[in-house]
């Protein structure tokens, strides 16, 4: 049997690793265009609802749970019971939705 460059076994692990860097999908949340063309942030997930207020870029975020908020595009800090950066392009709005690891 010839010898290959590439153990079969790896297979399946290549696939996988070349689907998630092709993924189109944000890690935090996911964006889609927005209907004006500015740049909006909707927090979906409270991380848990216990945290005390949900800060954006070390300010209290004003827009309700589900709502937009108008956010400059580039990378924001959220911060409720832990800080995680994301990044909103402009155009878009982004769904704030997970604040796991």
């Amino acid at each position: 049997m010839p010898k290959t460059l590439f153990p079969r076994r790896l297979w399946p692990l290549s696939v996988a690793i070349m689907a998630c860097a092709c993924s189109q999908g944000d890690l935090r949340g996911s964006a889609v265009p927005s209907q004006d063309g500015g740049t909006y942030l909707v927090v979906d997930d409270n991380n848990g609802g216990l945290c005390g207020a949900i800060r954006v870029d070390g300010q209290d975020w004003k827009a309700s749970l589900h709502s937009a908020g108008r956010v400059s595009p580039g990378v924001h800090e959220i911060a409720c019971g832990t800080r995680i950066e994301f990044e909103v392009r402009e155009g878009t709005t982004f769904h704030f939705n997970y604040w796991g690891p």
